[in-house]
């Protein structure tokens, strides 16, 4: 089974920057795509930002030019670099793993990002 370990949340200022990583773990396919979701209390799972294996990126409007989803295909490790946080970006972040061939996804248990000041 894949496992997925999500790093790199905490309490940054608004203004400030914040970095996330997440690491799979277990026997995966050549093709799949990662992403990144997060969830405010009180509010519905919404999608941050998606990368292909191919590199192919996807944002919601509201991280759009802020936020940059990249991947390390060596290490099969995604990022998500956090510029300009707002006070709206307080969530927890998961880690998502589409294995495209048979439609599977795997989550991770979250890291908390806070933007207070």
């Amino acid at each position: 089974q894949v496992q997925l370990v999500e790093s790199g949340g905490g309490l940054v200022q608004p203004g400030g920057s914040l970095r996330l990583s997440c690491v799979p773990s277990g026997r995966l396919y050549s093709i799949y795509t990662m992403g990144w979701y997060r969830q405010a209390p009180g509010k519905q799972r919404e999608l941050v930002a998606t990368i292909t294996s191919g590199g192919r990126r996807n944002y919601a409007d509201s991280v759009k030019d802020r936020f940059t989803i990249s991947r390390d295909n060596a290490k099969n490790t995604v990022y998500l670099q956090m510029n300009s946080l707002k006070s709206d970006d307080t969530a927890v972040y998961y880690c998502n793993l589409k294995d495209t061939s048979r439609n599977v996804n795997y989550w991770g248990k979250g890291t908390l990002v806070t933007v207070s000041s």
